[in-house]
């Protein structure tokens, strides 16, 4: 039988120190994410309705743009109200349960992006290289399952993470970043994380292979737009869009990891605080406006709800 470590305890409190050399700046940071959070929340919210509120958009393209709209709104919450609050607290802790929450639902957040936009690349494909046969493929029955998948497979995932995360016994209580972040969390265990570490990285290569088979897809749907002036407009219009996100989404989840396993201290705070944020700036506020902008019949719902607004009040 293994003897106790010294430094074992029972973790109950985790302390984030990655605001430590913002708090100068506090009330700018609070005041600028007191603007952006609503923004985002209105935005997102926007798309939604919209979708929900018009027949005419009850389409697969709609519906999953719907999802992934909601999904930003599901991500944003799990760390926009607690960071804020850090923000104006002097000191910055989050309870061993919240903590297990909060990766639950950021990391759940951007698997979900991955799952929504593999979908909506399936959906593209079928659109555009078999449009006669679209309807009978996209039923309703078809659509949620792409919509349970879209949720409950980065649920599962997280699961196992969060499970084998919650059986680690640790030696500390310090995680360098804003957030919650299960490595972090990972990397304060007193013994051997090389279960964590395997089913982590198979994790990391199932949803950076979603993004292959993505632009592995697209790819063939360039070859297969370049032979009309429809296709190619069709292609404009729906893809690129879909293109633009998932880039944004990888490359923000790229940060994300390279930061939490392999970045450094000698690093600025700054910067490695906008690494690891990125994924919660930019894709939530992007989403629904490179949707919302460049989907001509979706904009116009979008215009004429404001319209409506505008003449009632």
């Amino acid at each position: 039988m293994q003897p106790p470590l010294e430094n074992e305890s029972i973790v109950l409190v985790f302390t984030l120190s990655g605001l430590n050399e913002m708090m100068g700046n506090r009330f700018v940071f609070f005041s600028l994410t007191a603007l952006y959070y609503p923004l985002i929340v209105l935005c997102n919210g926007i798309i939604i309705y919209t979708v929900i509120l018009h027949k005419k958009l009850h389409e697969p393209m709609y519906v999953f743009i719907c999802n992934l709209c909601m999904n930003g709104l599901f991500g944003t919450a799990g760390f926009y109200p607690k960071f804020m609050y850090d923000l104006l607290s002097q000191y910055h802790l989050i309870s061993y349960v919240g903590c297990l929450i909060q990766i639950f639902v950021i990391y759940s957040y951007v698997l979900c992006d991955f799952s929504t936009l593999t979908v909506m690349a399936y959906d593209r494909y079928v659109a555009i290289c078999r449009p006669l046969e679209y309807h009978s493929v996209m039923t309703n029955q078809r659509i949620l399952e792409c919509i349970l998948f879209c949720w409950l497979s980065p649920f599962f995932c997280m699961c196992v993470l969060i499970v084998v995360t919650s059986r680690l016994t640790l030696c500390g209580s310090s995680i360098e970043k804003l957030y919650c972040e299960n490595w972090s969390v990972v990397k304060l265990s007193c013994f051997s994380t090389t279960v964590n570490n395997v089913i982590g990285y198979v994790i990391i290569i199932i949803y950076f292979g979603h993004a292959v088979f993505i632009f592995c897809s697209y790819i063939h749907l360039i070859g297969k737009c370049r032979k009309s002036t429809e296709g190619r407009k069709k292609f404009i219009q729906t893809c690129v869009p879909h293109l633009l996100a998932l880039l944004n989404v990888t490359v923000a989840l790229l940060f994300d990891v390279l930061y939490t396993r392999y970045g450094s201290r000698s690093m600025p705070q700054d910067l490695r605080n906008f690494m690891a944020l990125e994924f919660l700036l930019v894709p939530p506020m992007l989403n629904p406006l490179i949707y919302g902008l460049n989907l001509t019949k979706l904009r116009k719902e979008v215009m004429r709800l404001f319209k409506k607004r505008s003449r009632n009040i």
